[in-house]
């Protein structure tokens, strides 16, 4: 699954649009690497999204196309 879209489904991000401009603003970074919009999420992986002075750092395990409000929470863990 696209990083956008990831992070719209497990609403980490309210909207897909407002994923695609973090993601291009360089506010995305996945395993310690900057990260692109099409990046393919995998089980595992470390994403850490900067909201102005605000970092969250979750760790992704489980890949749904589609969730509601009460399983997105459980798609990933908060790390810090």
């Amino acid at each position: 699954m696209r990083l956008d879209k990831y992070l719209k489904v497990s609403r980490l991000i309210v909207r897909r649009t407002v994923a695609n401009e973090a993601c291009d603003a360089g506010r995305v970074v996945v395993n310690g690497n900057k990260a692109k919009a099409s990046y393919e999420v995998k089980e595992g992986d470390m994403i850490k999204i900067t909201f102005g002075q605000k970092e969250v750092c979750v760790r992704v395990k489980t890949i749904k196309e589609h969730a509601r409000k009460e399983e997105a929470c459980e798609m990933y863990e908060v790390v810090e």
